[in-house]
């Protein structure tokens, strides 16, 4: 049996199965969300399914879909999926499944733009989402009147447009869009670029002021482990256990946190926010941003490629490894928090460091560690260009982690294969065998013909000097060409999991 309507009738109470009561299927659409991937379904779709299950915020999502995936599951699902929520927290076991019924239907932005406009004109429809990932908010060139336009922003825009059309730019009509990409100020960001974009497509001044002072763009922070799908063996088990099958069932630890940037205002229009504390509107959101876009996001963007090659496929699998946790724990304690660019009390970073850690060992996740080098360089750039230049300017001494990160970061980038348009690279398995694995970063053409062209040495200095890709020539940090190219070296001859052990040995000696 599938999970749908009709068979959420048939499944009946069990114990730790949340399931929602078929009134929630009549409920209003109110929120309009551009993507379908598991970090929203997990997160803020999770906030929404909570409310409307106790009454609070009364209300469904449209999703935008604007890739080529495939969301016939949807279809067939009615929009349902189970959340399994896996973890510990404060001291006990967490296992919960929950049938999210937030999503009331999902359209292709390809092949139905028309009924997503046709959204603009339902006075109940107040709330944008997003996820489009870290590129998605970028200043392109689009023309508004394409059926759809090409980017987000693109597609915003015209969604506003159409609203304020609609409803004769009413003061009332005004929307509050709340992007989750994980970039600095990513409302204030969005936000420039789709007054750019209104200008740049020679919009009405009334449109442009009604959407200057109209419409809420609020910067967030989204924070929660989503793994997605688990794996076939786990699926079978849960699906068993619960009685039903799930395309579209997601994995997600325990911990959340939604931190959005807004005045009372915005309260009243997310009302969804009274059901969790772990829904905070604040008027400002630095404290929540740079820890955790420092210490969890920064130290996955340096762990990720070094513990992939070291052989680790799992986060969990990485840090309680004896020499590479201890790696782990002293490039948060010992680098990165003392780098984080903002005034921070040490107890509130310490604690949340360790916590993130606990996190990383989450027994019940299967957090891959290949998924989060998706998109490697720009997460590297934002993520962690700041941590390097904070650390340079407070000492004169190399941060030896972040360079091993930063090493095995430019072996993850080196292309050994292209296909097409894809981009293959290598790593020496635990077994000894070389796996290929496929590179997803909108950069790998331009590593391709970088190693191509040169050695381990040529190579990193050449990427390291790139002012075009991190707005920083990093050959003039001193010490850190060097240290990076070491290293680098190292893990070429010997391993990358030989290079780390190296690094904690010096450690301990010194």
């Amino acid at each position: 049996m599938q999970l749908s309507k009709n068979a959420i009738r048939q499944i009946g109470t069990k114990q730790g199965l949340d399931i929602p009561d078929e009134k929630i299927f009549e409920l209003p659409e109110k929120v309009l969300q551009f993507g379908t991937g598991v970090l929203l379904r997990a997160l803020p779709d999770y906030f929404i399914d909570k409310a409307n299950k106790q009454g609070l915020f009364n209300g469904r999502i449209v999703v935008v879909k604007s890739t080529d995936s495939d969301s016939s599951a949807f279809d067939r699902q009615d929009g349902l999926y189970t959340v399994c929520v896996r973890g510990v927290e404060n001291g006990k076991t967490v296992e919960e499944n929950i049938i999210n019924a937030s999503v009331s239907r999902v359209l292709s932005a390809k092949t139905e733009w028309k009924r997503i406009l046709e959204c603009a004109h339902n006075p109940e429809m107040k709330i944008v989402f997003s996820n489009t990932t870290e590129v998605g908010i970028q200043l392109v060139q689009d023309d508004i009147t394409n059926e759809p336009p090409v980017s987000f922003p693109g597609k915003l825009l015209a969604f506003l447009y159409e609203r304020f059309k609609a409803f004769n730019g009413s003061h009332e009509s005004g929307i509050v869009i709340v992007p989750t990409e994980l970039i600095t100020d990513n409302g204030t960001k969005l936000e420039g670029i789709v007054l750019e974009l209104a200008h740049r497509n020679n919009l009405d001044y009334k449109f442009i002021e009604w959407l200057e002072n109209h419409n809420t763009f609020c910067n967030s922070l989204v924070d929660r482990i989503v793994p997605g799908k688990p794996n076939a063996a786990d699926s079978k088990k849960i699906e068993t256990e619960l009685g039903y099958q799930d395309e579209l069932m997601t994995m997600s630890e325990v911990f959340r946190l939604w931190v959005i940037e807004g005045d009372d205002k915005v309260k009243e229009v997310l009302s969804f926010c009274k059901v969790d504390k772990a829904v905070i509107i604040a008027p400002d959101i630095t404290l929540f941003k740079e820890l955790k876009l420092r210490l969890l996001n920064g130290t996955h963007t340096f762990n990720c490629g070094t513990a992939f090659l070291c052989g680790f496929n799992i986060t969990r699998e990485a840090v309680l490894h004896p020499v590479y946790g201890a790696f782990t724990k002293e490039l948060m304690h010992k680098e990165i928090a003392p780098a984080i660019p903002f005034a921070i009390d040490e107890k509130v970073k310490t604690d949340f460091a360790n916590s993130t850690f606990e996190r990383f060992a989450n027994p019940f996740i299967d957090h891959q560690w290949q998924s989060i080098t998706v998109q490697f360089t720009s997460k590297m750039k934002m993520r962690n260009m700041p941590l390097l230049q904070r650390h340079y300017e407070l000492h004169s001494t190399v941060p030896m982690h972040m360079a091993t990160g930063f090493a095995a970061y430019l072996l993850y980038m080196k292309v050994t294969k292209k296909a097409g348009t894809k981009y293959y690279g290598e790593r020496n398995s635990p077994d000894g065998h070389r796996d290929e694995y496929e590179i997803k970063d909108d950069a790998a053409e331009y590593f391709y013909k970088v190693w191509n062209n040169g050695n381990a040495i040529e190579a990193a200095a050449e990427i390291m000097a790139n002012e075009e890709l991190w707005e920083i020539d990093l050959t003039k940090l001193p010490g850190f060409l060097q240290a990076v190219q070491e290293q680098l070296q190292d893990m070429i001859a010997n391993g990358v999991l030989a290079t780390v052990e190296q690094l904690e040995n010096k450690k301990v000696t010194a």
